[in-house]
């Protein structure tokens, strides 16, 4: 018998709901139970297991949610969290384009794969998108409902407040310490740090190089003696930086090299700041034909061992790819898409 905290059975006596971004009637999965067959496994990244919700691409790790209808043999694996189901159908008044309404998108027209960038995070996604095709204005949804004001663990004796900053001021996190765009201040402290490290950083983790929980820290160890180094990619960093430590065994990790969700954990520190979060909010493998080949490439994220694209030769590590899972061949999102437009 599975887990009945992991292992969600096959149920069809739900509610049913018709779902503009899906062919199939979508079907409420309220009942945490383990039956022998037709098992659906929630979120859990210490198990590598993967469910991510097709709205948000954030993990679903508990009930209730919404799944397609015709999810057998996962023919069909359409999963929604229960309130990305539900989303308001608009968004007026957004704060970062007032002058029109946002509709909300299952997929940004014209975008390949449906991935988009938001306008707001700076990140990539394919799902679902707030946007104004007009203006060419999209944000995911996530950001679409960011508070206009905060309370944060690493400032909390005072409120935080939304703000968008535009040169020629320059304005660094506190977290990273790299250029704020959209972020959050405290005008008492003048305090700031982006709208991802203020949001997408889990305040603890768990990592099969440690056996006991990691929490995020905004500072310094007290008597830490030694000098801080990463225990994934052994890099030296700055403790100012915001990192992951484990007090009982004095191991530090960096937010960059933390697994923030499954499909981050291929991602490793290097000189940039992008791997952070680059692909918290792409759903991976999904497979696309092309003229000239003879097999489905994979939609995946690029490995060092993947080497370069087989049509501009850029290398694909750190990319969104199109990977031939029976020979070596391999294209960048790029030349992928010019493919198939």
């Amino acid at each position: 018998m599975g887990n009945q905290k992991e292992v969600i059975g096959e149920q069809h006596d739900g509610e049913m709901l018709n779902h503009s971004s899906h062919q199939h009637p979508l079907i409420i999965f309220d009942k945490q139970t383990s039956v022998d067959k037709k098992l659906i496994s929630l979120h859990d990244p210490m198990k590598r297991t993967q469910l991510l919700c097709e709205g948000c691409v954030r993990p679903i790790t508990m009930v209730p949610f919404y799944k397609c209808s015709q999810y057998v043999d996962e023919q069909c694996s359409f999963v929604l969290h229960e309130w990305c189901a539900k989303l308001p159908s608009q968004v007026k008044n957004y704060v970062g384009h007032p002058e029109h309404t946002l509709s909300l998108l299952p997929k940004v027209p014209s975008m390949f794969f449906g991935v988009f960038e938001c306008d707001i995070c700076e990140l990539q996604s394919n799902g679902f998108a707030y946007g104004c095709p007009e203006c060419e204005f999209y944000v995911d949804t996530n950001c679409a409902f960011i508070p206009e004001e905060i309370t944060h663990d690493a400032h909390p004796n005072h409120l935080l407040y939304k703000v968008k900053l535009s040169y020629p001021r320059v304005v660094f996190c506190r977290a990273c310490r790299y250029v704020i765009t959209w972020g959050f201040h405290c005008p008492t402290c003048d305090f700031y740090i982006h709208v991802g490290c203020a949001l997408l950083l889990p305040r603890m983790i768990k990592h099969k190089c440690d056996k006991h929980p990691l929490s995020l820290r905004y500072e310094p160890v007290e008597n830490h003696i030694s000098e801080y180094f990463c225990e994934i990619c052994e890099d030296k960093f700055n403790p100012w930086e915001w990192f992951y430590h484990c007090t009982t065994c004095a191991q530090s990790i960096h937010t960059d090299c933390a697994p923030l969700i499954l499909q981050c954990e291929q991602a490793t520190h290097v000189t940039y700041r992008e791997p952070l979060y680059q692909f918290l909010n792409v759903k991976f493998g999904e497979t696309l034909k092309i003229e000239g080949h003879p097999h489905r490439l994979a939609f995946v994220q690029g490995l060092e061992s993947d080497g370069e694209c087989s049509q501009c030769g850029y290398r694909l590590h750190y990319e969104m790819i199109f990977k031939c899972l029976e020979c070596d061949f391999a294209l960048d999102y790029e030349c992928a898409s010019s493919f198939v437009n």
